[in-house]
This record gives C-alpha cells, sequence and structure tokens, in this order.
C-alpha cells in the first residue's frame, strides 16, 4: 500500500470533477457576495452608538500614538487629483485583486484555492457578526473633527454625494446610496489586500508580480486612510480577522487530513530549480 498523498496536493474543490466547474464556482461566488451584501445591510447598528465606538477607538489611537489618520489627509487635501485617484483606487483595486487572486490559485493551485476560498468565506462571516454587534462610524461622517468626505468632494466611480445625517442618523437616500454606514470595523479593504498578498505569494514566480502584490496592501492602507473611509486600527481589525479565519479553517483541514498534513510536514521542500519546472522533489 502507498503512503497517503499529501493533502497539499490531493484535495481538489469539488467544482473541478465537472469540464466548466470553474464556471459554477464563479456564479456560487457571486451569490455569496451579494448574500454578504444583503446581510451586511440588514445588520446597521445606530448612528449614536457608531458614534460612540468611534469617540473610544480614537482614545485607543491616541493613546498608542496611532491617531493620524487627520493629519494624513491634511497633508493631500489640496491635491484634488491625487485624492480622486485614491477615490478610484479604493472603490476598485478592492475587488479586482480578490477576484484575480482566486482565478490564480484556481489555475496553478487547486488545493491551496480550497483552504484560501474557506479563509475568505469565514472572513464574511466574521465581519458581518462585528459589524452587528460594533457598529462604527468612519472618520467622514465626522466632520466635527477636520475630516473631508473625499467621496462627495472629489471624483469617484462610486456615489459622489455627501451622507445626510439628521440628528446623528442618516436618511434614507443616504442608506441607499451607501449601504451599512456603519461597516467599518474591521476594515476588508485592509483585510482582502492582505488575504490576497498571502494567497499568492508562494504561486507567483516574478519577483515584480510579488512587489506588486505586497505594495497593494500598502496602497490599501494609504487609501482608506487618506479618504478617510477608515481608521488606521480598522485595518489592523482586518489583519486580525484574516489570522483568525485562516487558523479556523487550517485547523479545520488538519482534522479532517490528520495523517495527510503529517506527511506533508515529513516531505523535503523541493530544490528551488525544481520547483521552478513544477517538480514536486529533488529526488524526481
Amino acid at each position: 500500500m502507498s503512503a497517503p498523498t499529501p493533502v497539499a496536493t490531493r484535495v481538489r474543490p469539488w467544482t473541478r470533477r465537472f469540464r466548466y466547474g470553474w464556471i459554477v464556482e464563479a456564479a456560487l461566488g457571486v451569490v455569496v457576495y451579494f448574500a454578504y451584501d444583503d446581510v451586511r445591510e440588514r445588520v446597521a447598528g445606530s448612528a449614536h452608538v457608531a458614534l460612540d465606538n468611534a469617540r473610544d477607538l480614537i482614545r485607543w489611537e491616541q493613546a498608542i500614538g496611532l491617531y493620524q489618520e487627520l493629519r494624513i489627509q491634511r497633508w493631500f487635501i489640496d491635491w484634488g487629483w491625487f485624492l480622486s485617484f485614491w477615490n478610484i483606487y479604493y472603490g476598485t483595486i478592492h475587488f479586482v485583486m480578490p477576484v484575480v487572486a482566486l482565478v490564480l490559485l484556481w489555475r496553478r493551485a487547486p488545493a491551496r484555492y480550497v483552504v484560501w476560498r474557506n479563509t475568505l468565506l469565514t472572513m464574511l462571516v466574521i465581519g458581518l457578526v462585528m459589524f452587528w454587534l460594533w457598529p462604527l462610524m468612519p472618520p467622514r461622517l465626522m466632520p466635527q473633527r477636520g475630516f473631508v468626505d473625499t467621496a462627495a468632494e472629489f471624483f469617484n466611480f462610486g456615489p459622489q454625494q455627501r451622507v445626510v445625517l439628521v440628528h446623528g442618523v442618516p436618511t434614507a437616500a443616504s442608506t441607499a446610496a451607501f449601504g451599512n454606514l456603519f461597516a467599518a470595523m474591521p476594515s476588508f479593504h485592509a483585510g482582502w489586500s492582505m488575504w490576497s498578498a498571502l494567497a499568492v505569494l508562494p504561486v507567483l514566480r516574478s519577483r515584480w508580480a510579488r512587489a506588486l502584490v505586497l505594495l497593494d496592501v500598502v496602497c490599501t492602507v494609504f487609501a482608506i486612510v487618506v479618504t478617510a473611509n477608515h481608521w488606521i486600527l480598522d485595518a489592523v481589525g482586518g489583519w486580525v480577522v484574516l489570522a483568525v479565519s485562516w487558523a479556523l479553517v487550517t485547523t479545520y483541514e488538519r482534522w479532517r487530513h490528520p495523517q495527510d498534513w503529517a506527511e506533508a510536514k515529513r516531505r523535503p521542500a523541493p530544490h528551488p530549480v525544481a520547483r521552478e519546472i513544477g517538480v514536486g522533489s529533488p529526488q524526481a
């Protein structure tokens, strides 16, 4: 009897059983995203609670020296073209990178695709719970502290209108345009950019590609701060949710395939040259 095949090479998405399984996978992904978006709107919390939570978060950031959002935005507030660029970056790359990462993993590393796809799904569930339990007002909705809503003042691909608050509560028109305005913690812009980087780095062969993926993480954090869409701690929250989700998924996979994971751990790492041409081990 041969040794068990390591889970890293044995596990495959169930949709690969079909010739056009990627279409099924993509369709399910779209359904999941729209379901997530709908639930996120339904769990929107109170504006007054969101404001109190934002004040608490500011105090925490001040205590550890992270309250720099207003200073960073003021450095660039007179550069309209610059802020327009980051508005567009904020509204587009956030969706593009995860899709590119999923397609790349599907084609090059099906087993890795399963783990990181499930990690992304787990992030969505944890995020919805946090949006429900801890609504948070983003900086752009707190102009009394000096923040500018760049989405309203400068060009962007999304709704270019001011969020109207009546006695601290967003109007129906604002809610219809922007959805859940208090789904700020965790920041999935930051969380998904880091997810994309960690998911694809091992399968990228070009150093330039790896550098661009890592640069996206930095650019995304800058974008969410300079546009006043998120606090810095929101980005940290997104990374924490990513770490917890990945730990849960990998623990589950190890529980499902304990012998396979142990075997995979004992196998020697492939030689760099062998890895480049796709050979599994130096002996091969």
